[in-house]
């Protein structure tokens, strides 16, 4: 399996990472996970290119996570392909027809299938994917892959998400402020740490990072540190992950 992360950044534009979406690919699979603004440029930075890109799966509506997600159907009919699956939590149809309202003309240009989804386990893309509630102001799923890969998509850091990711190879996280700034629906380094202590994980990845990170990574990681002493690091555009 091979995961590579397209944008690592969030609402706040840094100008060095875009927004939230990762790419999931085994043996002939591949599935985009989130579609923030940036991805549909990051897919051809990547080599895989949007015409690849059949199922997107969402974690949630929240802008920073779906921006690109009419430009991907656009790009897709203009260059001939004929469908797209689109699955997310509840109200992801009523997304993508709100989304298709007002852009009427690309109404009926694809073969666009739309599947709600709930906490648990289904199949996407041939990937086995298990979902988990996380803690955000709007209804988000966390994301485990073929118990390889778990992405923890926007959330505070809770001990039910750190169990729900558990044993997996890599867990992507949010880790979007430094330790000084108040803030809820996201972790800090700190909170994290101390849900992370006693996990076993192959490896964790920090993401939607806040343009209030920047130059911050080293003391965000000795906070986490200070509690937890496994291998941490911070994900990166265009990052890809081996996982055996």
């Amino acid at each position: 399996m091979k995961v590579t992360f397209l944008g690592t950044g969030s609402a706040m534009p840094t100008g060095e990472r875009f927004q939230t979406g990762i790419l999931v690919q085994e043996e002939g699979r591949t599935l985009l996970v989130d579609c923030g603004s940036g991805v549909l440029h990051r897919l051809q930075q990547s080599g895989v290119g949007y015409e690849s890109v059949s199922t997107v799966l969402l974690t949630h509506h929240h802008l920073d996570h779906v921006a690109d997600l009419l430009p991907l159907m656009k790009a897709r009919w203009l260059a001939g392909e004929e469908r797209l699956e689109v699955v997310g939590p509840q109200g992801t149809k009523a997304l993508v027809d709100g989304l298709l309202s007002v852009h009427e003309y690309m109404q009926d240009k694809l073969e666009l299938q739309v599947r709600e989804v709930v906490p648990g386990e289904f199949e996407v893309a041939g990937f086995d994917v298990a979902a988990y509630e996380t803690r955000h102001s709007l209804r988000c799923l966390a994301y485990r892959f073929d118990d390889r890969f778990t992405f923890g998509a926007d959330s505070e850091a809770f001990a039910g998400l750190v169990n729900f990711a558990e044993g997996s190879a890599i867990l992507a996280h949010d880790c979007s402020f430094p330790d000084d700034v108040d803030v809820s629906n996201h972790p800090t380094p700190e909170r994290l740490g101390r849900e992370l202590s006693g996990a076993e994980l192959g490896r964790v990845y920090l993401t939607h990072l806040y343009p209030h990170t920047d130059g911050r990574h080293e003391e965000m990681l000795e906070s986490i540190g200070a509690h937890y002493d496994g291998d941490v690091r911070f994900a990166e555009d265009l990052k890809t992950v081996s996982i055996d």
